[in-house]
C-alpha cells in the first residue's frame, strides 16, 4: 500500500517534467535508482544472481514494457486525452491481474479477489472521472493498461529465484540502458543542463522513492500474496493522486470522488482478507483405556 502510494503521489511530482526531455530524463532517473538498489541490497546482505537462459528475456520484458513504454504510453496519451483518461485505465489493472496473475502461478482466478477488482476498478473511476479524449488517446490508454499488467505479470517466472531485489535491481538497470539508448538516437543529452532545481529534485524523489524503493515493496508483496491479489493495490494510486492534488491547492474533492475512495478501500478489504477454506472436521482424540 505504500509502494502504490508513492506511484500516485508522483503524478504531481512528474509535472514539473513535462518540459524536460522524456528520455534523458528517464535514464537518469533509472541509473540513479539501481546504484541506489545496488548498494542497499549489499548494505542488508541480500545477494543479486546474475540472470541465466530465459530469465533475461523476462527481465528485459519487463523494462522495456513495465518502464520504457509504459513512460512514453503515458507521455503521448496524455497529448490527446485528459490524464484522468490514462489513470483510469491503469486502475483497470486489478481485473487484469486477478485473471492472468493466478493462470501464470498455476492456480484458478479466485472469485472473491475477481469481484474484488470490479470494486476497485468502479471506485477509482470514480475518484478519477473519465474525461475527454480521442481515438487516439483510448489507443495509448490502452497500452498503458497493458504495460502496467506486464510490469507485474512478467516478473512471476523471475520471482522465485532473483526475488524482489533481484527482479527490482535487474529491470532497473535494463531500463536504463534502453532509455540512454532512445537518448543518444532521438534526444540531445546536453539537454539535461536546462533542467532547473526543481526539476532535478524531482528526478531525485522519482529514482528512490517511486522507483527505488516502490519497485522493491511491490515485488515483495506479488511475491508474499500473489499477483491477483497484490494487483488490488493498483487502486491505490487514483486515490493517492487525488490526495496529492488536493496537497498542491487542487481543492477539496467532490462527492462522486468520496463515493470512489469509499468503494476503492470496500474492495480491498474484500480482496485481501483472507480467505476461508472447508475441510474436513477436526478429529476429536480420546484416550484409550486398555481392558
Amino acid at each position: 500500500m505504500v509502494g502504490m502510494a508513492l506511484v500516485g503521489g508522483s503524478v504531481t511530482v512528474s509535472r514539473s517534467l513535462v518540459d524536460a526531455p522524456l528520455f534523458a530524463t528517464q535514464a537518469v532517473r533509472y541509473a540513479a535508482a539501481a546504484l541506489l538498489l545496488v548498494a542497499l541490497a549489499r548494505a542488508v546482505g541480500v545477494p543479486v544472481l546474475r540472470p541465466r537462459g530465459r530469465e533475461w528475456l523476462w527481465l528485459a520484458g519487463i523494462a522495456a514494457v513495465g518502464l520504457v513504454l509504459f513512460n512514453v504510453a503515458v507521455v503521448r496519451g496524455v497529448a490527446h486525452a485528459e490524464p484522468a483518461v490514462i489513470a483510469v485505465a491503469v486502475a483497470a489493472v486489478p481485473v487484469l491481474l486477478g485473471l492472468v496473475g493466478p493462470l501464470l502461478e498455476r492456480r484458478r482466478p479466485s472469485g472473491q479477489v475477481l469481484l474484488a477488482a470490479l470494486v476497485v476498478v468502479a471506485g477509482a473511476v470514480l475518484v478519477e472521472g473519465t474525461g475527454r479524449t480521442d481515438a487516439t488517446g483510448v489507443a495509448w490508454a490502452a497500452l498503458a493498461l497493458g504495460c502496467e499488467a506486464g510490469f507485474t505479470l512478467l516478473a512471476v517466472p523471475v520471482l522465485r529465484r532473483h526475488g524482489a531485489w533481484g527482479v527490482s535491481v535487474h529491470a532497473v538497470w535494463m531500463g536504463a540502458v534502453m532509455l540512454a539508448g532512445l537518448t543518444l538516437v532521438t534526444e540531445r543529452p546536453s539537454d539535461l543542463a536546462g533542467l532547473a532545481p526543481g526539476q532535478w529534485a524531482a528526478v531525485g524523489y522519482l529514482a528512490v522513492m517511486v522507483t527505488a524503493v516502490a519497485f522493491v515493496l511491490w515485488y515483495r508483496t506479488v511475491a508474499a500474496v500473489g499477483s491477483g491479489r497484490a494487483g488490488l493495490l493498483a487502486g491505490i494510486v487514483p486515490v493517492a493522486a487525488a490526495g496529492g492534488g488536493v496537497l498542491a491547492g487542487g481543492g477539496v474533492p467532490g462527492p462522486a470522488v468520496w463515493v470512489g475512495l469509499a468503494l476503492v478501500v470496500a474492495g480491498l478489504a474484500l480482496g485481501l482478507r483472507p480467505v476461508r477454506r472447508r475441510g474436513p472436521a477436526p478429529l476429536i482424540h480420546r484416550e484409550s483405556v486398555s481392558p
